[in-house]
């Protein structure tokens, strides 16, 4: 059973939240991950690159000087390469799809399995969510400050459930609630928030030290069982 330690905004410990051990075993190995991370890297390419060929450039078909008599080297067409404004050679060109299939099982044991590194080495920690009347940057540093992680890389997870929408009014964005949240941290360097059922094998990699708002730890618990 894993203990993790939460806080609130102010940096205060509250107590502690308990996984249990059957949310900790993991299914995946070394190279079940690096596939899953390699792949993310490899579709994140947008490969779309492009260049004119002779045959797509913009030039008139006329016969730049006579073949002979002029002592210059014959020539046929403005839209060679050897003139300005004309066809590229051996330049980028659209390839075809290079899009890498991530096997779904295969995705989630890799998220489980990186989650609960973080988790193992007290780098997820639980802050209580306290809703902010107005964005407080200086608030969530001194959070960050006295849980020893300012300077880190540092994800915040939230829920995704949407908000009731209140009558005459359209249904709420999922981080209408963290708002304020968001806009808190978007000036502190290398801090960002997401959604927990947006997260990635790659999201939690990156960052060194993960903090669960306690309103998504349901989410988060479903994650770690398999499922998502």
């Amino acid at each position: 059973m894993a203990v993790l330690k939460k806080y609130n905004l102010a940096g205060e410990t509250l107590g502690q939240v308990t996984i249990d051990d059957e949310l900790l075993k993991s299914s995946a190995n070394s190279q079940m991950i690096k596939d899953y991370i390699v792949a993310l890297r490899e579709n994140a390419r947008q490969w779309s690159a492009n260049t004119q060929t002779r045959a797509e450039v913009n030039h008139s078909g006329k016969k730049p000087h006579p073949q002979k008599g002029t002592g210059k080297a014959r020539q046929g067409y403005l839209g060679s390469p050897q003139y300005k404004g004309g066809g590229r050679v051996h330049a980028p060109r659209p390839k075809f799809d290079q899009h890498v299939r991530i096997n779904k099982k295969e995705k989630r044991a890799a998220i489980r399995h990186l989650i609960i590194e973080k988790i193992l080495g007290n780098r997820l920690h639980v802050l209580q969510f306290e809703q902010m009347k107005e964005p407080k940057t200086a608030q969530v540093a001194a959070f960050l400050k006295r849980c020893e992680l300012e300077g880190k890389r540092v994800l915040f997870l939230g829920d995704g459930l949407l908000l009731p929408a209140k009558e005459g009014e359209a249904t709420q964005s999922p981080v209408a609630k963290f708002e304020t949240f968001v806009k808190s941290i978007r000036n502190i360097q290398r801090s960002e928030f997401m959604l927990v059922p947006n997260v990635s094998g790659y999201d939690v990699i990156v960052n060194h030290d993960l903090v669960v708002m306690d309103s998504a730890l349901d989410q988060l618990k479903v994650l770690l069982g398999g499922q998502k």
